[in-house]
């Protein structure tokens, strides 16, 4: 009898094995007889650029074609770049729409339809209401929004990052011409952090990051994803700056404090003495762009080491000019 012809998990097992070229083919196959995890999955190796150049758009299609086939994951992913418009269009009513559609057999999604309603937004998302805040220093340019989001936005945030801590990491500004930026461990940052990026970043938390975008006075295609950063005792982010030697630099930064039942843990401004300790839902702005145009030295600062409890941290690094694709 002949073999039975190869499935997804065949696939998947073979790119397992660093074996990518015999497991795109197999993928290909099946996507092109209409299989939803076919699909999604061919979707992911474009996008993460798996085996292949990254191609987001051609990920983003391939993720339509499997929500449409009915993959479940697939349409929540899908939902979510329709709300981001991450390569390709934003439709913000659309996104809406579907969410309200996955909330009825899903109690996440419930969650997020339903902080959304909490919220005064626009027809397109963004906050019809910008908080307005508290000048600390002039230079460094730091500003403090006290209460910016509420403590069920906080904890929804904490809530989300669970499953996807990894050690932090910081960028290495060490490479040869031409290369990528490489991010790597060290000892300056020992947090544990989680990338909402763009596939997982859901409606409710784009709504979320809109609402930095306008406290910070920038577009949302500025800001890089937003992390969610969990300290424990003894856990620091020692002295450092954010901005990045790049044509399109990191200029501010966005942290808000989703808790305060800890203590230590807090923001130092080092060269100028400033600490902030926020409170839960606080949210504080600073530039690392100094009057030149270039790395404002007042800006480095440090989060100092929590000394009981656990602390959770929501930041945004905001480019100079569009970071999102």
């Amino acid at each position: 009898m002949p073999p039975p012809p190869p499935t997804v998990a065949d696939a998947i097992h073979l790119a397992a094995a660093g074996r990518i070229a015999e497991a795109i083919p197999i993928l290909q196959h099946l996507a092109g007889r209409g299989d939803p995890e076919a699909l999604f999955t061919l979707g992911d190796v474009f996008w993460r650029g798996v085996g292949v150049a990254p191609d987001l758009p051609r990920g983003r299609a391939l993720f339509k074609m499997a929500s449409d086939a009915g993959n479940a994951a697939a349409v929540r992913g899908y939902t979510n770049l329709l709300a981001n418009g991450v390569a390709g269009e934003r439709n913000w009513a659309e996104a809406l729409r579907r969410l309200a559609a996955e909330a009825q057999v899903d109690a996440r999604r419930a969650q997020m339809r339903d902080l959304i309603a909490a919220m005064e937004l626009t027809p397109e998302g963004d906050p019809a209401v910008v908080a307005r805040g508290e000048m600390l220093s002039l230079r460094p340019h730091v500003t403090l929004f006290r209460a910016a989001f509420t403590s069920a936005e906080c904890d929804f945030l904490i809530l989300v990052a669970e499953p996807t801590y990894e050690p932090s990491r910081i960028v290495d500004e060490y490479r040869d011409a031409g290369a990528e930026y490489r991010e790597v461990q060290a000892e300056l940052r020992t947090s544990d952090g989680s990338t909402l990026h763009a596939l997982i970043e859901d409606p409710a938390t784009q709504a979320l990051t809109r609402r930095l975008a306008a406290l910070s006075r920038t577009a949302p295609e500025q800001g890089e994803p937003l992390q969610i950063l969990r300290y424990r005792p003894g856990q620091e982010y020692r002295p450092h700056h954010d901005w990045l030697n790049d044509p399109n630099p990191r200029v501010q930064t966005a942290l808000v404090y989703l808790n305060d039942d800890y203590a230590g843990g807090e923001t130092a401004f080092v060269r100028t003495g400033l600490k902030v300790r926020g409170r839960c839902g606080d949210v504080l702005v600073f530039r690392s762009e100094g009057p030149d145009g270039g790395l404002d030295p007042l800006s480095e600062h440090a989060g100092l080491p929590v000394t009981a409890g656990i602390k959770y941290l929501a930041s945004r690094w905001i480019r100079a000019g569009r970071h999102m694709l």
